[in-house]
Parts: structure tokens; sequence; C-alpha cells
């Protein structure tokens, strides 16, 4: 067992120190040849120049937020001779085109299957009219309908969520789809193995797609091969390659469990015992999820296979998949509520990078924009571009308490600081900003007015609402709503209002912050 360890240890150093000398050495190339141009400096000082200033024309005009368009420019200005090329050799070496015309693809095939339940669109609009907008936006524009006889289960911390999907996997009858950005061997993810490995023995089709960056030092580089042995599948997304490429920011984030098209979960959670508690890397680790039972938690299905699909693998027939094709009965109203389980309407969502629709943010704006009497946001980190920022200080503004917890001690030094540069203005603005002062924060949640409510993989940053897959579970009015509200004001005692005298800081401690804030699109 050592000898496999230090054979593992060993490889995965060689394989970091292969990727870090092959990046600097590309680093030192570009730097070779635009600085060792001998005679001809002259010309290629005037044609980087040059070069810098279309570049600067390119982003000004391209289709992109703002944020992103402000630190290229400043980066170009700050080193004209290398920003252009930079720029060019960050964005046009990636080839995003092969992945954009599968998923389009898979989008297209699998588009009609997200129906089978029916159409709701109308009845959520004839009970419930003040969620037209809301609903209309996710299914006819983005695609992703909304659901009816929808049990859902909120899941207020890791524990919870890992006893619950413990038990529903043992339930599992035909298939278990698992996707995770982050699987680290250890109690949680050996545990859950643990059954997937016997349902495999058993005949159930068993798959999980990881996230490469994701994994990079929590499992060996022979996990898929250990997998397949268990009978389990395995598609790892977009392996990491040495090369100098927007495409390495495009990372798999979502968590989702699919359980024979019937049961679902979604959330903060990665496979890892920090986020159970069991290890201790932040202090305590507070996170959340969602579960859901009936016919919302075929979209889930559906959004796992959408990703699957790209793999390179037979493709799947998605109407095979649908577990009530037979004409079973769909027993999810048959559910009893009660405090943290209810059932009713539900939009499951994802996001993707490759288009142009940034999905999570429209529907975190969109609940902003709505709310009348409160806005309660959990959110690990606060990184927001002008839209964001602008509605969550106008809401304040309007009268409508707006109230965000986010950590007090941070896995992320330098996105720490820069979070906490965007609290002087929010706070100035009326919205009040707390710290979890118990360890890390890392749920993701949104709940308004005890009607709408949103839990998910989406962080307010730039990496989660622009860069990464992403996933949630919109909620309209239901048990669950208060489930999620109260959780929030459970957490507050152990939470820390950040003072406006505490944002008033010397002029050294607040240029950091304002410096760091000009990247912040790239963190």
């Amino acid at each position: 067992m050592i000898n496999n360890k230090n054979k593992w240890i060993k490889f995965l150093f060689r394989r970091r120190g292969f990727i870090i000398f092959t990046i600097l050495l590309q680093i030192a190339l570009f730097f070779f040849l635009v600085v060792g141009a001998g005679r001809y400096i002259k010309f290629s000082i005037a044609f980087l120049n040059f070069l810098s200033v279309i570049v600067c024309i390119h982003v000004l005009n391209k289709y992109e937020k703002a944020g992103y368009k402000l630190t290229w420019i400043f980066i170009i200005l700050l080193f004209p001779l290398f920003g252009g090329i930079l720029y060019i050799l960050f964005y046009f070496w990636s080839s995003p085109k092969k992945l954009r015309e599968s998923l389009d693809r898979n989008i297209q095939d699998s588009h009609e299957a997200f129906f089978l339940s029916g159409n709701r669109l109308a009845e959520l609009i004839e009970v419930y009219p003040e969620f037209r907008t809301n609903a209309q936006y996710l299914q006819e524009y983005a695609g992703f309908p909304v659901y009816a006889n929808t049990r859902q289960e909120y899941l207020d911390s890791g524990e919870t969520f890992f006893h619950r999907a413990l038990e529903e996997l043992e339930k599992a009858e035909k298939y278990i789809f698992m996707e995770f950005f982050i699987l680290k061997e250890g109690h949680m993810l050996n545990s859950i193995i643990d059954i997937l490995e016997k349902k495999a023995a058993a005949g159930l089709d068993v798959r999980i797609i990881y996230d490469d960056l994701g994994c990079f030092l929590t499992l060996p580089p022979d996990y898929p091969k250990k997998l397949s042995q268990k009978g389990i599948k395995s598609f790892i997304f977009n392996p990491f390659r040495p090369i100098v490429s927007s495409l390495q920011n495009n990372r798999d984030h979502r968590k989702i469990i699919s359980i024979d098209g019937k049961v679902a979960f979604t959330g903060g959670l990665n496979l890892a015992d920090e986020y159970i508690n069991i290890v201790e890397r932040f202090g305590h680790w507070k996170d959340s999820a969602i579960m859901i039972e009936g016919d919302g938690a075929w979209s889930l299905t559906l959004i796992f296979l959408q990703m699957w699909n790209i793999s390179g693998k037979k493709k799947d027939n998605y109407v095979s998949f649908y577990p009530w094709k037979d004409g079973a009965i769909n027993h999810a109203t048959e559910g009893v509520a009660n405090g943290y389980e209810s059932w009713g309407f539900v939009q499951p969502y994802a996001d993707s990078p490759i288009d142009s629709e940034n999905v999570g943010e429209h529907v975190y704006i969109q609940i902003i924009n709505q709310a009348k009497k409160y806005i309660y946001i959990n959110t690990p980190y606060l990184i927001v571009d002008d839209n964001l920022l602008s509605a969550l200080m106008l809401a304040a503004k309007s009268g409508v308490d707006v109230r965000i917890i986010t950590p007090h001690r941070w896995d992320k030094r330098i996105v720490a600081i820069t979070s906490r540069s965007y609290y002087r203005r929010l706070i100035q603005a009326g919205v009040k900003v707390y710290e979890y002062t118990s360890g890390f924060n890392h749920g993701k949640t949104f709940v308004s007015d005890d009607k709408i409510a949103t839990v998910g993989t989406t962080n307010l940053d730039f990496r989660s609402l622009y860069l990464h897959f992403e996933c949630g579970v919109l909620i309209y009015t239901s048990d669950t709503i208060a489930a999620i509200k109260k959780d929030f004001l459970r957490t507050l005692p152990v939470s820390s209002e950040v003072t406006p005298e505490q944002c008033a800081r010397n002029v050294f401690q607040r240029i950091i912050p304002d410096i760091l804030r000009i990247f912040a699109p790239l963190m």
C-alpha cells in the first residue's frame, strides 16, 4: 500500500512538474521571440504596438462582459509589447468549436426528451402569474422546462446530504449517474464507490463524470482504470494540458447525482471528507444541497447525459432512460410534506460557458429584480460584474432587505481580499453583508419573499457565472423555500455583520483590493 502511494506521488509530481515546465517554456519562448529580435527590434516593437492596438479594438467590439474587456485593455496598456500577443495566444490557440458543436447537437437531440412529462408552463403561470418571466425565460429561451409532481428536500449540511445520498443510492434499480468537480479519496467518496461497485455488479449502468483540474491533486492518475475494474464507467472532462489557452478555464463545476431518473441531487457539495467535516480545512464547512424526486429529477438526468455524450463514447438514446416510458405511475405526489419536504413546481437548469447565454446570472438577476421584501444569499465568493452589483444595490436602495453571508475563513487569500473589496459599496447602498465565523460557507442559495428560491452550484464570481459549466434548481412557492430561509436565519447568529468602519481602513489596505479588482475577471 505504501509503495503504491509513493508511486502515485512520484507520478503526480512528474506530471505537475512536466506541466509547469512546459508552460514556463512557452512563456520563455514567447519572450525570446519578442525581445530577441536582434537588428529587427525596431520593426518588432512597431509591429507589436500595432498588434496591441488592433487587439484593443477587437476586445472593445467583442460581445463579452465589460469586466473582461477592461481587464485585458488594462493588461495591454500596462504591457503594450506583450499584451496583444498574449491575448492572441490565450484565446486563439483555444478551439472550443468542436466542443460547442457537440454540445449543441446534444442539446438539440435531447430537447423533446425534456418534455416527456408534459408542458407545465401554462399551469404554473395560471396558478402563479408573478413567475411568468422567470419560468418563460428558462423554458422558452434557455430550454429547461417547468416540472410539477416533484417532491423537494432541502439538505442544510454536507452530513445530511451524505446520509440521504447513501440511502437513495442503495435503492437504485437501473442506473446511477454522477457528475462532480472534485472527487477525493476518503470516507465520503469511498463509501459511495462501494455502493456503486455493488450496483454495477448487479447489472446497473453506473457512470461518473469528473473534472480533471478539479481532481488534479485529489485522485491518482490511474483512477479511471480503478473505476473500470469495479464496473463503473467514467469520463474525465477537459483533461488539463500544458498549453496557454482559455479552454483550461472552462471547467465542469456541476454536482449531480441521478438515480433511475426518479431521484436527483445537486448543490454545493463535492465528494471529499472536508464537505462532511471529517477533515477540517477551514473550520466548520457549511454547505447545502437539494434532493428532488419525481418529474423534475428527469431534467437533471438529461443535463448529465448531455455532458456524457460529448465524451466520444457510444451516444445514448435519451428517451431510453425515461423512468416512466412504460406507463408506470409517478409516485412523487404521494409524499407527505413536512418541514424539509414538499412537492410542487420546480425548474432545474444548467449553464454553459461556450455559448453566449449566462443562464445562472440571469436566474439570480431575475430573483433580485423581482424581490419586494427580502433576498437572502449564501455564497463562498463575492466577485461580481456591474450588472449584479447594480441589481443588489438597487434592490437595497428600494427598501428590499438584502443580506449576504460569505465565509470568514477563506480557502483562497487573494480571492478573499478581492471579495471584501466589494463590501464597501454594497454596505453603503444598504446591503447587509455577514461573514460566517465558524468556518467556511460554501453554500450557493438564493431565497426571496417566501415565494422563490434556487439551490445549485453557481458562486457569485466570474468563474462560476461565465467560465464554468454549472447547474441548479429553481423552486416556486413551496415549503422547501421556508426551509431554505430558516437555514439562512439560523446561520446569522454564528455570522458577524461587516460594518462600514471595517471597510474604511487605511489607504494601503484599500489600494491592494482595488488593484486586485482589476484582475477579478481572471481569478
